[in-house]
């Protein structure tokens, strides 16, 4: 049945799904990839779309912006529509200077300064960590990019707030390895672990909070995708756990 988020009919989603956050990017990714793909739901205004990528069936949808808004869609696909795995292809704002701007993050793990995962394990402080089958899937997809294209494996922080970063703490976050920020990977890879799935966030440094200079616009944002898409797609379409 239908969720209240989604409208797709029962087969209409793919046991894989690309979920990148911004709406226009999702139907780029489905019609780039994907010629006959399907808009299968558009309830309020995100497009879902499923067709097939080399004889594999595939779905991409937007999560929108923010924890909140993908684990209502990551619930909804792992509860309701029986996905079995989801890619998040997105953005994140380098904070390190190990990574550069068009730089591609797998992100192994996520800090996070939200409570979303406080209550997940009573007494326990849950580790929101990736599936490593598409980990690895992504690893060995980045290999055969070449030595020029720059992808790092790392783990990331999901923050609630999008302005505000404390220097310090910005500081301290790439002291222990991290190298970027964003804001959903950490309740995608719990709501995955609640669910018995897989999960990976595959993100494109789009701007940098040490060095703004060569931070993406808004179009680039949306377009310059292409090398977390190929991770994020090989990782989707791996071998099924």
């Amino acid at each position: 049945m239908p969720t209240p988020h989604i409208a797709a009919q029962p087969g209409e989603i793919a046991p894989a799904v690309l979920l990148p956050g911004d709406p226009r990017r999702a139907e780029r990714i489905a019609t780039q990839l994907m010629p006959d793909a399907r808009l299968v739901s558009e309830v309020r205004g995100n497009g879902v779309w499923t067709g097939e990528v080399d004889g594999k069936p595939l779905t991409v949808m937007a999560s929108g912006m923010g924890m909140p808004s993908l684990g209502i869609y990551a619930n909804e696909l792992f509860s309701h529509y029986d996905v079995r795995r989801i890619v998040r292809v997105g953005t994140a704002g380098g904070l390190s200077p190990a990574v550069s701007v068009g730089d591609v993050v797998v992100a192994l793990g996520a800090h996070t300064d939200s409570a979303m995962n406080d209550r997940r394990i009573p007494g326990i402080r849950f580790s929101a960590v990736a599936s490593y089958p598409l980990v690895a899937a992504a690893v060995a997809a980045a290999e055969g990019l070449g030595p020029e294209v720059p992808v790092h494996v790392a783990p990331v922080v999901s923050r609630d707030h999008f302005y505000g970063n404390p220097a310090d703490q910005i500081r301290l976050l790439a002291d222990y390895g991290t190298l970027a920020v964003e804001m959903e990977a950490a309740a995608l890879y719990a709501i995955a672990a609640e669910h018995g799935r897989q999960a990976l966030a595959v993100c494109t440094i789009s701007d940098h909070l040490l060095d703004s200079t060569g931070d993406f616009s808004a179009a680039e944002r949306e377009q310059n995708f292409q090398r977390a898409l190929t991770l994020g797609l090989a990782a989707a379409h791996s071998p099924s756990e």
